[in-house]
């Protein structure tokens, strides 16, 4: 039960930079759904110290591995960068401008954005930031039949830097050539909204946390989830002993974004409560047509899923996305095929 006293706005950093809504592409989740669809797993660290271990994860005879470069493993904090480039790929894809995967970076913008200092330790935080992105790699494999199929691949290909001559010349602007993984992924639409406090959030699992409860939850009323699972899914390394007590003070702050957090010691389970500050999938919901033969064709690609159901969750996608689809028809059907393969037989 959370006191009168409590002050939930003293559990966020101050808001330096008042900013609109921001988007995110859930990584982990792209390129997930095509490998271990039942798996989730953090590919970030949050800890404030260089984290040089290698993580590997093993499901039904899939496996993914992270190898961080000697310094360090790309920590959730510069996830931001990842943020603001896909932020903006999004506003030019949203306002039908071209866009690729190279992204030019005003320096003093992106810390703004991304609600930090402006000072030339938060600059230099950038460089830094850009190297430990630059030099995490991903490698996988998918199994299809008698073959295996091992890829490689990193969060950004590369990244330039313009800076003042001199000791103390601080950074002018970035350029960032993102991964062909991350960038097909905001080409396929896996962008979620987040909400712009999530810049807020002083401790690394907090935002963990929040991404989870955001992709889990979603516009769902509740959610809930087994605390040692929440563990597992956040990466963390933190007995559990310590974990469980950070999300009793999460949920007696009642701090989290969109979600409110309520901890049941009996069950030692946590549930997500939606705060209903999401509102853009019911009020954006995309009202076109489809043609009457679509259906027949969905029900094909789909088998036992209740076609209106699935047609109400596509528009609902295309809306919270602001996508006005060239090709109705074959958009849902698309998004029908790919709705089979993540989820199989209801």
């Amino acid at each position: 039960m959370v006191t009168e006293t409590t002050n939930r706005d003293a559990q966020l950093l101050p808001d330096r930079h008042p900013q609109h809504d921001l988007f995110i592409c859930d990584v982990a989740d792209a390129i997930l759904k095509d490998v271990m669809q039942h798996m989730e797993h953090p590919f970030y660290s949050l800890s404030k110290k260089p984290e040089t271990r290698i993580r590997r994860y093993e499901h039904n005879g899939n496996y993914l591995e992270i190898t961080p470069s000697v310094k360090g493993l790309a920590t959730i904090y510069d996830k931001d960068i990842l943020i603001y480039c896909i932020s903006q790929i999004m506003h030019k894809r949203n306002n039908n401008e071209s866009y690729s995967k190279r992204v030019r970076i005003n320096s003093r913008e992106l810390l703004i954005f991304t609600n930090r200092g402006t000072s030339g330790r938060d600059y230099m935080a950038l460089v830094e930031a850009l190297d430990r992105l630059e030099g995490t790699r991903i490698r996988t494999n998918i199994i299809t039949g008698d073959e295996e199929q091992i890829d490689g691949f990193g969060l950004i290909d590369s990244s330039s830097i313009r800076r003042k001559h001199g000791l103390d010349g601080r950074l002018l602007w970035c350029e960032i050539t993102l991964s062909d993984w991350v960038f097909n992924a905001i080409r396929a639409q896996e962008v979620l909204t987040l909400h712009r406090d999530y810049f807020r959030l002083r401790k690394p699992i907090e935002r963990r946390i929040y991404e989870i409860a955001r992709k889990h939850c979603g516009q769902q009323d509740q959610w809930r989830i087994k605390l040692p699972t929440l563990l597992k899914k956040t990466g963390a390394l933190s007995p559990e002993k310590r974990f469980r007590q950070m999300i009793r003070n999460l949920a007696e702050h009642d701090h989290l974004p969109d979600y409110s957090v309520a901890f049941d010691a009996e069950a030692d389970a946590v549930t997500f409560r939606n705060r209903g500050s999401m509102t853009i999938t019911e009020a954006a919901a995309w009202e076109g047509h489809l043609s009457s033969d679509v259906y027949h064709d969905a029900r094909h690609l789909a088998p036992g899923w209740d076609i209106h159901y699935l047609e109400n969750a596509w528009r609902s996608w295309l809306g919270e996305q602001e996508i006005e689809p060239k090709h109705p028809d074959r958009h849902f059907l698309k998004f029908c095929k790919s709705w089979y393969e993540k989820r199989g037989a209801p």
